[in-house]
C-alpha cells in the first residue's frame, strides 16, 4: 500500500496512469468530503482535470458496479494490482444530449479531449465580438 501523503502527486498520478494503461485494478482508500474513509477496488478509465483545476479519476467501482469519480487529492492510499485485470463494462461516452460519441482515430480523440477541456463556460454567438482574440 502506498500512502499519498508520503509521495508527490506526480508519482501517484504516474502509478494511476500505469494501471489505466495496463488495465489493472487499483484498491484506493478514499476520504469523502464529510471525512468518511472508504476502501474501494476500482478500474481506472480516465484521468482528467475539472474546470476548477482539480484532478479527477473516472473509474468503474467494483463495490457499486458502475462508473464513479474520485478526486486525486482525496485518495489517501492505494495499491496497484498487477494480476487483477478489468472485469466491468465501461459505459459508452455520450454527449449531453445522450448521443453516443464515436471516435475513429487518435486525432479525433485528441480533438475531443482538447475540446472538452477548453469549451467556453457559456454558449457564444457571432455577435459577441468582445471575446475575439
Amino acid at each position: 500500500m502506498r500512502l499519498t501523503a508520503n509521495q508527490t502527486t506526480t508519482k501517484t498520478l504516474t502509478d494511476l496512469y500505469k494501471a489505466l494503461d495496463r488495465q489493472h485494478a487499483v484498491t484506493i482508500t478514499y476520504r469523502d468530503t464529510d471525512g468518511t474513509e472508504t476502501v474501494r477496488t476500482v478500474e481506472p478509465w480516465d484521468i482528467r482535470t475539472t474546470k476548477n483545476g482539480r484532478i479527477q479519476l473516472r473509474a468503474g467501482c467494483r463495490l457499486r458496479g458502475d462508473a464513479r469519480s474520485f478526486y486525486a487529492d482525496q485518495i489517501t492510499a492505494y495499491t496497484l494490482h498487477r494480476r487483477i485485470g478489468f472485469v466491468l463494462d465501461r459505459p459508452e461516452a455520450t454527449t449531453p444530449a445522450g448521443r453516443v460519441i464515436v471516435v475513429r482515430s487518435e486525432q479525433q480523440l485528441i480533438a475531443r479531449e482538447l475540446g472538452r477541456d477548453y469549451l467556453p463556460a457559456r454558449p457564444l454567438t457571432r455577435q459577441q465580438t468582445d471575446l475575439a482574440a
